[in-house]
């Protein structure tokens, strides 16, 4: 089971993200919980959903702690980082992201996400970046499987689905552990 926090603001694709990973984790078989929290604002506020993947039954969808926790900017890491758990995984944004120690309890990867996804002429693709970040880091699902089946969703939804798998690729690719 992973509890897991995907975290940032308004416009960053926070809660599409969620959307996306419960909806590849259900079609590979996972039982999936999804919930999310944003302010008023429609773009720059505080936005989060919480996404629970599992083998098993799922008891609840507002775990006590996180296993893995998905930032997309500083601010989103320094609210939350201190409810995951002991060698648990963050993944940063590094794009948006100033030097700084990380705790050694955890296992922290970044990908440049921002710049990756206007490289790839995708500006929107960076929670796709981020995606692929997170599934390098934890293994928690397969990368190719999870190709095919992002592909699937975004042609079902007549999106280009070349450019939006690329992000993911190229966030898996390049993710990088820190500590």
């Amino acid at each position: 089971m992973a509890d897991i926090m995907i975290a940032g603001i308004g416009g960053q694709g926070v809660l599409t993200a969620g959307k996306i990973l419960i909806q590849i984790a259900a079609e590979n078989g996972k039982n999936v919980s999804w919930t999310s929290e944003y302010s008023a604002e429609m773009r720059g506020g505080i936005s989060l959903c919480r996404v629970v993947v599992s083998d098993e039954e799922i008891g609840t969808p507002y775990p006590d702690t996180l296993d893995i926790l998905v930032c997309m900017n500083e601010e989103a890491y320094e609210t939350y980082v201190g409810q995951v758990t002991e060698g648990g995984n963050v993944i940063i944004n590094s794009s948006l992201f100033g030097e700084r120690t990380y705790p050694e309890r955890l296992h922290v990867t970044g990908v440049d996400a921002m710049n990756i996804s206007a490289e790839l002429d995708n500006t929107r693709g960076a929670n796709l970046v981020m995606l692929g970040a997170m599934i390098a880091a934890t293994g928690m699902l397969d990368k190719t499987q999870f190709a095919e089946t992002l592909r699937a969703y975004f042609e079902n939804k007549g999106k280009p689905a070349d450019q939006n798998v690329k992000c993911f690729e190229e966030g898996y690719e390049k993710a990088g552990r820190i500590c």
